[in-house]
């Protein structure tokens, strides 16, 4: 008896341990959420997102999805920095924005990154009529294949908007950066 007794003041005290650990998370939940969702290298998102005319909250998103906010990061792929952004379109986007004595390390520079990227994005908004989610899928998976997506009638059955994604990948990354990007929206889109 005195064995259940024990296991029964200890399981009460775990109830009660797990029960306040769940009512202060719930009442710091915006803050653990901004720890999720951070708004680091701000003033080089709200600087070339202006200049370039993007929502500040996709660049967030897609630097969220694209490297975790870690400014030395490489994929598999070799794309580096930020935003992943390819030597071959770090070398024709700098070009394009006349970005003095470019060259591939600094794709790795926090703000040459942004910049680019916020750049890349707008060329594929201009590309595709504002439409985000091509914007987005071009982003990950090419926007040569997005046009080729948008000719096929199995995956489009407008020519203007996808209806499904072949590559997995993409079609994860898209999701996974539009998750993102509303949730950005809600934590701080009152204060932008």
């Amino acid at each position: 008896m005195v064995f259940f007794g024990r296991c029964r003041h200890k399981f009460i005290l775990a109830f009660l341990v797990m029960l306040i650990i769940s009512l202060v998370l719930v009442g710091n939940s915006q803050i653990i959420l901004k720890m999720i969702y951070p708004l680091k290298y701000s003033e080089f998102v709200y600087k070339y997102a202006e200049k370039y005319d993007i929502d500040p909250f996709l660049v967030f998103a897609v630097i969220k999805a694209e490297s975790g906010f870690d400014p030395g990061a490489t994929s598999h792929k070799n794309a580096k920095g930020l935003m992943q952004i390819t030597e071959r379109t770090g070398k024709w986007a700098a070009s394009k924005i006349k970005l003095k004595e470019f060259n591939v390390d600094k794709l790795y520079d926090i703000e040459t990154n942004i910049s680019i990227g916020c750049w890349y994005l707008n060329n594929l908004k201009k590309e595709f009529n504002g439409n985000i989610d091509l914007v987005i899928a071009a982003y990950n998976g090419g926007s040569g294949n997005v046009n080729k997506w948008l000719k096929d009638t199995n995956l489009s059955s407008s020519g203007e908007q996808l209806d499904r994604i072949p590559f997995k990948e993409t079609d994860k990354y898209l999701k996974k950066v539009k998750r993102y990007c509303l949730m950005y929206k809600k934590l701080y889109g009152e204060s932008y």
